[in-house]
């Protein structure tokens, strides 16, 4: 890791060196790939053009945005990093610290971002007190997507618990059809395992996933939660293995299955399939956290770059970012809710209206909660060694929780 930070600090002394693009180019680092991602991030591609300036797409596969950010790492190393990238929470501050990322103080303070942003949103945004990146939505993760007519047609009720979703999930498996997609990659595993040790509630998650107490994790609460992962694996067809979300939520879409506990992404992918909301799907909180909300915020963080028509492209771009116009149109293609304050709620669903309303419960009730698994609550390294035994235990059936809770334990110290 230091010899990668030396790598990266000296890179950043020769950013922009090779780069003779045309003036007024953006070129964006991204992983908005699936179809209601794809059809969000034309709408920033669209208002650039608009600006007048030339959009040069950087689009990585890969839903949590591993590979991204081993191309965006190549790139930073050789000097020739890109105008903007998706990166979200504590890696920001990593970027920054190391010097890559540049000042958008004065584009902050003619848009108000200070007031138009909340301030959990507005901190994140921040390096050293300075603005590097610009929101373009918070997502609510402890999502459950569920189609009501294999509900109907099994006679199940939607669960509330985890211990309830047991019993529902068997009554659905009983019916002949899949109670949970899934997709069996890390960050989806982490995804779900991070749902079920919400359920333990909001100084719990806080005390294992922020602080990393070695206490909490080694805690009999801990245990259970592996307990309850196992016994949720059962109800998750063979095939899941290596399938990404997407593919997982049109299982949902296309009745093969019930259920899918995933970020409001998902909802751009119902969108995009002409499913209403509240008809042909049901959007309702993970079991057991419906006091509890774990927030995901996309961003685009600027890298420093010499061109001066593309700098000057770069300040539009992260301009455009928090308009009302992106806000809305974008949120309303991803399925998740402006990161902008007091927008017009006319045109989003009851799902949005629910998570604009419990986004602003729980910011009050101290449980709005960063994710664990979308990287925005734990360092990097943690988060990988969280990813490594959560997956392993989902797929080894010999594990027993108490000794994966040991495990992950050692593996969470050995990466501080």
């Amino acid at each position: 890791m230091k010899k990668f930070a030396s790598a990266l600090t000296a890179a950043a002394l020769t950013i922009g060196a090779a780069n003779t693009s045309s003036a007024g180019q953006v070129e964006v680092l991204h992983w908005w790939t699936s179809g209601g991602e794809a059809a969000s991030i034309n709408v920033l591609k669209d208002l650039m053009k608009k600006e007048g300036h030339t959009w040069k797409d950087f689009a990585v596969a890969g839903g949590a945005g591993e590979s991204a950010m081993t191309v965006l790492k190549s790139r930073a190393i050789s000097g020739n990093p890109p105008a903007g990238a998706q990166i979200k929470g504590p890696t920001i501050q990593e970027w920054g610290d190391l010097g890559f990322l540049t000042n958008l103080d004065d584009v902050a303070k003619a848009g108000q971002w200070d007031q138009v942003l909340p301030t959990v949103v507005s901190d994140t945004m921040k390096h050293d007190g300075h603005y590097v990146a610009a929101p373009v939505n918070v997502h609510r993760v402890n999502w459950m997507w569920s189609n009501p007519e294999i509900f109907r047609k099994a006679g199940a009720t939607i669960p509330t618990s985890w211990k309830q979703f047991l019993v529902e999930a068997e009554k659905i498996k009983a019916a002949g059809f899949t109670p949970l997609a899934h997709g069996g990659q890390a960050w989806q595993d982490a995804t779900l395992f991070e749902a079920i040790a919400l359920e333990k509630g909001a100084n719990f998650y806080n005390s294992a996933f922020v602080d990393l107490s070695d206490k909490t994790l080694r805690s009999e609460d801990m245990i259970d939660v592996f307990r309850t992962f196992r016994a949720v694996r059962d109800y998750v067809d063979a095939g899941f293995s290596g399938r990404d979300w997407n593919i997982a939520t049109s299982m949902v879409i296309n009745g093969e299955a019930a259920m899918q506990i995933m970020g409001d992404w998902a909802k751009g992918e119902f969108t995009a399939a002409n499913k209403r909301a509240g008809v042909d799907y049901l959007c309702s909180p993970a079991p057991g956290t419906h006091d509890t909300y774990t927030f995901n915020i996309d961003s685009i963080a600027m890298f420093k770059i010499k061109n001066k028509d593309n700098q000057a492209a770069q300040k539009d771009l992260a301009r455009l970012i928090l308009e009302p116009e992106f806000q809305e149109t974008f949120n309303l293609n991803k399925g998740s809710i402006p990161a902008r304050l007091n927008m017009p709620r006319d045109k989003f669903d009851s799902c949005a209206h629910s998570s604009m309303d419990a986004f602003v419960a729980t910011s009050a009730a101290n449980t709005l909660l960063p994710s664990m698994a979308h990287g925005m609550s734990t360092p990097a390294m943690a988060q990988g060694a969280i990813y490594d035994v959560v997956t392993n235990f989902f797929n080894s059936p010999s594990m027993t929780p108490e000794k994966a809770v040991d495990v992950l334990a050692r593996a969470v110290k050995s990466s501080l």
